[in-house]
């Protein structure tokens, strides 16, 4: 099932969700043409290394991780629900909150993977935490908005639905939740509980944010 838009009319201009695309954009134009060693070099320095944050050194690898990523379908997945679901939740904090809001998301979604791997010498990148919190507070905000759907009835036939954001964030998440039930955290491959966690914070700083 994969997002195309929603039809929720933005009321105000993305200008940090655009700036963040932006950026991530660019960092992953920079990583390609790296030769690979420096590529490589470049993930180890700036990507997030539990042990390193356990031994405490490099804390500032949290925020730099959210901005790299370990391919172009990582990256491309990511700034697709940024782009559908970003301006709108921008719209409801303000540009610089929203700034805050997301940094945030993203610091508590390597928290939820760090508890679970402190050992892991294996470095976290991506924006996927930061975005499922993003998520999270679309889920809660925007529970009944349409969001148009690409979903596979069979191998060669694909169709488009309108289906509520809160069944397709919701989808989104029990996939996400089965998938660190089945994984180790601490092995290679997808940071599962940093979606989770991700989008746990989103959820919950939304809800505040409302009863403020």
């Amino acid at each position: 099932m994969i997002p195309l838009r929603d039809d929720n009319p933005r009321h105000h201009f993305p200008v940090v969700t655009l700036i963040l695309i932006g950026i991530n954009c660019a960092v992953y134009v920079y990583q390609i043409f790296l030769p690979t060693i420096q590529a490589t070099e470049m993930v180890m320095l700036y990507g997030a290394i539990p042990l390193s944050i356990s031994s405490g050194q490099d804390w500032h690898t949290i925020i730099t991780s959210m901005f790299l990523h370990g391919g172009f379908l990582h990256l491309a997945g990511n700034m697709l629900y940024l782009y559908i679901f970003g301006d709108n939740i921008e719209s409801v904090f303000g540009s610089v909150r929203f700034l805050i809001f997301y940094v945030l998301c993203g610091i508590l979604a390597f928290a939820s993977h760090y508890v679970f791997a402190m050992d892991s010498a294996i470095p976290m990148i991506g924006a996927s935490g930061a975005i499922s919190g993003v998520l999270g507070a679309y889920a809660l905000k925007f529970p009944h908005a349409r969001v148009m759907v690409l979903v596979p009835l069979f191998i060669w036939i694909w169709r488009v639905f309108a289906i509520p954001a809160a069944l397709v964030l919701g989808f989104w998440f029990v996939m996400q939740l089965s998938s660190a039930f089945f994984a180790s955290s601490s092995g290679g491959g997808v940071a599962w509980l940093a979606h989770v966690g991700g989008f746990i914070a989103g959820l919950v700083m939304m809800r505040a944010y409302q009863k403020r």
